[in-house]
């Protein structure tokens, strides 16, 4: 049996296809999907597999989340986010935050990532300490993914969204992109909704550049570095970054999990 989603009127749905439309603009016209992918992870991520709690349910506008430390620039996203959800306003936030990162991959040539719309708005921000941690290794990450529900597989192909984006030091005490080249992979899309590349890096890059060995200009956080120290990541690690098609694949359905969390 598959598994069950939340129904939703016709309304809805036709406003979920709208949306898309807004986002592929907003993204395309800020270049901003690597922080609409962090919005869309750190919501997630929040969720306790025993306890039910946290997850991806709108609740990291709440300010008591977007100051926690893991948080830091977040509030950048969520303004962006308030005028699309002003248009949209019978879509939830946890629909709209989750349908941004879907959307971010979907602009930067990212795999096509399904998206289930049902999830309904909490009130109450999850608690400080269920993401993860870039200083530390990788007992951290099984402890922080496995309180989620995920496996090994899905800590080391999330990680791919590093390709996107860079780390910025006011955010998370780390400066610097993790691959040579422009900061965002993007698209160009036209009102016809084709495809345009404007720079194309692939994806995998970031498992080519952790196996390659530290470079000037580039950063490897300690959490990435344990991926390729860790005798169960580093395979992965070394089958991303020789088949890009293995990575969409495995990248699409962890990906889903982590956006359909509680």
């Amino acid at each position: 049996m598959g598994k069950s989603y939340p129904t939703v009127s016709e309304e809805y749905q036709k406003e979920v296809e709208k949306c898309k439309k807004k986002l592929r603009g907003l993204i395309a016209e800020k270049r901003c999907a690597p922080i609409m992918l962090r919005v869309a992870w750190h919501s997630a991520r929040s969720f306790d597999v025993k306890t039910k709690t946290g997850g991806p349910f709108g609740t990291i506008r709440h300010p008591a989340a977007l100051a926690q430390e893991a948080n830091n620039g977040l509030d950048i996203a969520v303004r962006l986010l308030e005028p699309i959800k002003d248009q949209f306003p019978i879509l939830s936030y946890a629909d709209l935050y989750q349908l941004a990162g879907v959307v971010a991959v979907e602009v930067t040539g990212g795999p096509e990532i399904p998206f289930h719309p049902g999830r309904a708005d909490k009130t109450e921000p999850f608690p400080e300490g269920r993401l993860p941690n870039a200083t530390k290794g990788s007992d951290h990450l099984r402890d922080i993914f496995g309180r989620m529900g995920l496996s090994d597989k899905d800590i080391v192909v999330l990680s791919g969204g590093h390709t996107l984006g860079r780390c910025h030091k006011e955010r998370s005490g780390f400066e610097g992109p993790w691959r040579p080249g422009p900061p965002t992979l993007l698209f160009s899309i036209t009102p016809t909704s084709s495809k345009t590349y404007l720079s194309l890096v692939s994806w995998v890059d970031v498992f080519w550049e952790l196996l390659s060995g530290e470079k000037e200009g580039l950063i490897q956080l300690p959490s990435d570095k344990a991926l390729i120290e860790d005798p169960i990541f580093r395979p992965l690690v070394e089958k991303y970054a020789a088949d890009e098609d293995a990575f969409f694949a495995d990248y699409a359905e962890a990906h889903l999990k982590l956006s359909e969390l509680g």
